[in-house]
């Protein structure tokens, strides 16, 4: 009996030396993880880079509204086209690692820009920014309060429509006052 004992103690003692064996030996087959380290650490960084690149943005964009709330106390047109400006380079500082963040924030942006040179009076920027717009965004729009289109109604705005049949016109959609005034302004050129 004192054999078997040592038989079954020589066994478990062997068993437990060979799976301890092979634990060592499959921990040495696990493929290494610091590819993945790595790229969680490039991805930590693309994305850090992203939002300081919208922090200067936003921070950028806070000075051109200021701005703008001062033409519009001080009534200085002048100002309105400096807001405007500074609008258009902080798009264009963006840089491409933050090209699709925040998109709907940036067209909001570029709107007011576009406005802010409608009212400096400078039409002919107001309408190159419009079709930028366009193209930058296209098949997206923003709504006036009035639940008017923003790009309809910039386009109204600029002059770039006034040729525009009834037909077409009433496809548009524009704020009631802004049609009404189109049609005042339509019906005196003819009569």
């Amino acid at each position: 009996m004192n054999k078997i004992n040592f038989t079954s103690r020589t066994i478990r003692r062997s068993a437990i030396c060979g799976a301890a064996f092979m634990l060592i030996s499959l921990a040495g087959c696990i493929p290494a993880t610091t590819g993945g380290s790595s790229e969680g650490i490039g991805f930590r960084q693309a994305r850090f880079e992203e939002i300081s690149s919208m922090r200067q943005y936003r921070d950028c964009i806070d000075d051109s509204y200021k701005i703008a709330e001062g033409a519009n106390k001080n009534r200085q047109p002048a100002s309105y086209r400096t807001s405007a400006k500074i609008i258009e380079k902080c798009e264009s500082d963006l840089g491409p690692e933050a090209n699709n963040l925040a998109q709907e924030e940036r067209m909001q942006a570029y709107a007011v820009g576009i406005l802010n040179y409608i009212k400096a009076g400078d039409i002919h920027k107001a309408q190159a920014n419009l079709e930028t717009f366009k193209k930058a965004y296209a098949g997206y729009d923003l709504y006036l309060p009035s639940g008017a289109s923003f790009v309809d109604t910039v386009t109204v705005l600029t002059g770039k429509s006034t040729v525009l049949p009834k037909q077409k016109m009433a496809m548009m959609n524009l704020s009631q006052d802004l049609r009404s005034e189109m049609q005042r302004a339509r019906f005196w050129k003819h009569n």
